[in-house]
């Protein structure tokens, strides 16, 4: 379509023709986003390759010093006069064996099997043999400290290659007739062209401790039969887990593939409501303040400003109390008192009341969001220039065409982003329907206590601390961590945020 034949159209075809583009595009993004992973990892293994010919060739070219590096961290360093950095180097590996000796060469052992390891003792009481089983290793303790060995061992092959490249360069350098940097030159290196190395060192560390381990340790409990069953020994269960989520009902019976499928689609819809109806409404009250001839600008700013001051799992239970199957209940007295009879007015508990359950979270949800989307789009609505709006009005533009050419454009290329990013964490909002309804009602056909109004992210609460089902709900995890990063990646470079970052047009 030329721009002519564009501009021709009216703002409803303007607006058909740029959606449909934008699915048309979604294939192609997708390839363009799996080959782009193909690509890293291709590159990933290309420089692991490079990486071990270096390695090679360093031992194969080095003299005899560099050599007993190979074997002995450090070596090269001490003798060439870095004492305190070949000391070190040293003191790292005689720790990594003896950790591996007395810890985590046990649990490495025993991690492909993952059983639990067991002992009988046998003694006598009342003059009969008895005997007591004693579990040595649990199969979590196995897992987790399985996985803590294996990241050590990675930490300590880092280090390792990094001595025996200490160890060449050093050679290196004294055969061109220098001498090697000094602990201290090397200290203040890394207080001045290495700064950023020395900074990011201790958060890097507690991202591996706090984020990495536990992410990891939840991946690899999605393969095994982890549950409140089993949960001293379990065992490795491949695909089961999986296998289930998709699986079809078989007797007659609920199944977690139903389950699954439903709250699957009513997330999807959840996200796009509570993402949107925040963004428009915020936005036109924002528009609504900010406009000219409003009085007492800042005072309408500042009673959002102190929705925002309470916290918001306050609302929600405050909400949820209000809206609950009681005949105390606000809601239940108020309508009581138009009828003249007691109300039992049921939002959560009744399974026929699930359309009136998922529109009142949604309202709910808007009720607790838009205070946090006018302030975010007010900032950025002063920033637009009065000269755009003055041409228009001069054009003979009114306020609608003002705001869908100018406004919503403007703010569309600003916010994509956070656009996105309220997208997933409306597919992982915990709080609103946790808080409010619990994932009800309840229904017969959903497995695992699921209502109408659960999320995955509730379901997976479910599983796991509820039911005690931690593998299903681990891959349920995993499930929801790819749709979500696929998403907001291919999303986010389909836009005009990422493609003309620089510009605004």
């Amino acid at each position: 379509m030329t721009y002519t034949e564009y501009m021709s159209l009216n703002a409803f075809q303007r607006f058909w023709y740029k959606f449909t583009q934008f699915i048309k595009a979604i294939p192609s993004n997708l390839k363009n986003f799996f080959c782009a992973i193909g690509r890293g990892i291709k590159n990933f293994f290309c420089g692991i390759g490079r990486g071990c010919k270096d390695f090679v060739l360093g031992f194969i070219k080095g003299d005899i010093i560099t050599k007993l590096s190979y074997l002995i961290m450090g070596l090269g360093n001490i003798t060439r006069g870095q004492i305190i950095k070949g000391v070190a180097f040293f003191a790292i590996e005689v720790l990594y064996i003896l950790f591996m000796v007395f810890f985590g060469g046990t649990y490495l052992g025993l991690f492909f099997k993952l059983e639990a390891v067991k002992d009988i003792n046998y003694f006598e009481f009342m003059g009969k043999q008895m005997e007591q089983v004693v579990v040595k290793y649990y199969s979590n303790q196995i897992l987790l400290y399985g996985i803590l060995a294996m990241m050590v061992t990675a930490a300590f092959i880092a280090i390792y290659i990094a001595s025996t490249k200490s160890a060449r360069k050093n050679e290196e350098i004294i055969k061109a007739g220098k001498k090697p940097m000094t602990f201290m030159e090397e200290s203040k290196e890394l207080l001045d062209s290495k700064f950023h190395t020395t900074m990011l060192s201790l958060p890097v560390i507690l991202i591996c401790v706090f984020v990495l381990l536990p992410l990891i340790f939840m991946i690899f409990m999605a393969f095994t039969n982890y549950s409140d069953v089993n949960y001293d020994s379990f065992q490795w269960i491949g695909l089961d887990n999986f296998k289930e989520i998709f699986s079809a009902s078989q007797g007659g019976g609920a199944s977690m593939g139903y389950t699954f499928a439903k709250i699957t689609g009513w997330t999807i819809i959840w996200a796009i409501f509570a993402t949107f109806s925040n963004y428009i409404l915020g936005m036109v009250v924002a528009l609504m303040i900010n406009k000219k001839g409003i009085k007492l600008k800042k005072l309408w700013r500042t009673l959002f400003v102190m929705t925002i001051a309470v916290p918001q799992f306050v609302t929600l239970l405050v909400m949820a109390q209000m809206l609950s199957n009681s005949s105390e209940s606000p809601l239940n007295l108020i309508a009581s008192m138009f009828t003249g009879e007691p109300s039992s007015i049921d939002v959560w508990s009744k399974a026929n009341n699930a359309i009136l359950a998922r529109i009142t979270v949604i309202v709910v949800n808007i009720w607790v969001g838009i205070p946090y989307t006018i302030l975010m789009t007010s900032g950025i609505l002063m920033n637009i220039p009065e000269d755009l709006y003055e041409s228009a009005k001069i054009d003979g533009a009114g306020p609608v065409k003002s705001f869908t050419k100018i406004t919503l454009p403007y703010m569309l290329f600003v916010t994509t982003p956070y656009l996105i990013t309220t997208f997933i964490g409306n597919i992982n909002n915990f709080n609103v329907i946790y808080l409010l309804s619990e994932g009800g009602p309840k229904v017969s056909d959903y497995k695992y206590s699921a209502g109408k109004t659960d999320l995955l992210i509730t379901l997976l609460f479910k599983l796991s601390v509820n039911q005690n089902k931690y593998g299903l709900g681990a891959a349920i995890g995993i499930l929801v961590f790819i749709v979500c990063a696929t998403l907001s990646l291919v999303t986010f470079n389909m836009t005009k945020s990422a493609k003309n970052e620089e510009e605004f047009s």
